[in-house]
């Protein structure tokens, strides 16, 4: 017969190895649940941005009249009177400068005189003309000697008309003493002063036509194929920091300048009241030095039998997944990327040696 109090002992014994089942099983399934939760790796990322394939030309230059004119005298003589300083601003006709015009005022009134005494011969030709010819009429006179009246009054009239072009040449020569400026603008330079005896064409003063502003710079040969008629190019003016405009290259030297073996390309610019001509001017453009490619942390490059991968991010389910890259070169920090991403991914930097396919990143 069992005791009271042996069989109390079996219960208590009994319900504490129940107990015990009970708390082993729940550590059992918490460690599944563990096992079964989702790992998760913090790593770090950096978005791929482009390298760059681009560099900056810079170059000065002054600001310059698109069209400049240099202005001489049609007639050659000694400048009596220079009435324009440089920087003086000129109006279509205006005077500015003048050479003594005492012999062509002469060789008017001579070429005046001979035109008188042409057409003097002109008025007896014709008397003598009509003479024949009324003589020839009443058979007076024979056929031959109304011709020869008629061929003086032609030579006559001939004379007449080459004294009347003389006399034009000799006036157009007084006129060409007065040096008058063909088109508004700017004295930008003077080439001679009065006293001084100019020959025909001589550059006396040199005028900037108002109107289209340019920039002409020097450009070495390796860099001449950067620019190309119709390219926008960035001018800013020294003189004033914030002005920065939009020119455009509107021509290029088809060869070089012998001494300095470089190309002068014009660049045309925006109308524009602060810019006055005289301004230095910096010209800056873009040249290409090679394909767009990409840059990558060598720490992100990862090494596999077939070549080389990285671990890029998806940014809607955060998670990494491999993907294969040709590597163009490297440096010691860096390394470029020809295939397999492009600008704005996000590769895995650090903790690759930790990833695998799917694998959520925090």
């Amino acid at each position: 017969m069992v005791s009271p109090a042996r069989r109390v002992l079996k219960t208590s014994l009994f319900s504490t190895l129940l107990v015990a089942a009970a708390l082993g099983l729940s550590a059992c399934s918490e460690k599944k649940a563990e096992t079964a939760e989702e790992v998760v790796r913090p790593v770090k990322v950096l978005e791929v941005a482009a390298s760059k394939t681009e560099r900056t030309l810079d170059y000065s230059g002054a600001v310059r009249a698109r069209s400049e004119i240099a202005m001489g005298f049609r007639v050659s003589g000694k400048i009596t009177e220079r009435l324009v300083d440089i920087g003086d601003r000129v109006t279509p006709g205006e005077i500015v400068a003048r050479v003594d015009a005492t012999d062509y005022i002469l060789s008017v009134r001579s070429a005046e005189a001979s035109l008188a005494a042409a057409e003097r011969q002109v008025e007896t030709a014709d008397l003598a003309l009509k003479r024949a010819q009324q003589l020839f009429d009443k058979n007076v006179a024979p056929k031959s000697q109304l011709e020869q009246a008629q061929l003086s009054y032609n030579q006559a009239v001939s004379a007449r008309d080459a004294a009347v072009s003389t006399l034009d040449q000799a006036r157009n020569q007084v006129a060409y003493g007065e040096l008058r400026a063909d088109r508004g603008g700017i004295v930008t330079a003077v080439n001679a002063e009065a006293g001084q005896v100019v020959s025909t064409g001589t550059p006396v003063v040199t005028v900037a036509v108002d109107g289209e502003k340019e920039v002409q710079v020097a450009v070495p040969e390796t860099d001449i194929f950067a620019f190309k008629p119709g390219k926008a190019v960035n001018v800013s003016i020294w003189s004033n920091a914030g002005l920065d405009l939009t020119g455009k290259v509107r021509e290029v030297a088809g060869s070089a300048d012998p001494r300095s073996r470089t190309f002068a390309v014009r660049i045309s610019l925006p109308n524009d009241a602060r810019v006055l001509l005289g301004m230095t001017a910096s010209v800056a453009a873009s040249a290409e030095t090679g394909p767009s490619l990409v840059s990558v942390p060598l720490s992100a490059l990862a090494k596999e039998s077939e070549g080389t991968l990285v671990w890029t991010v998806d940014r809607q389910n955060e998670t990494v997944h491999a993907r294969p890259v040709k590597v163009a070169d490297f440096n010691d920090k860096d390394a470029r990327i020809t295939e397999g991403l492009k600008p704005g991914d996000l590769v895995v930097v650090a903790g690759t040696q930790f990833m695998r396919e799917d694998l959520k990143r925090s």
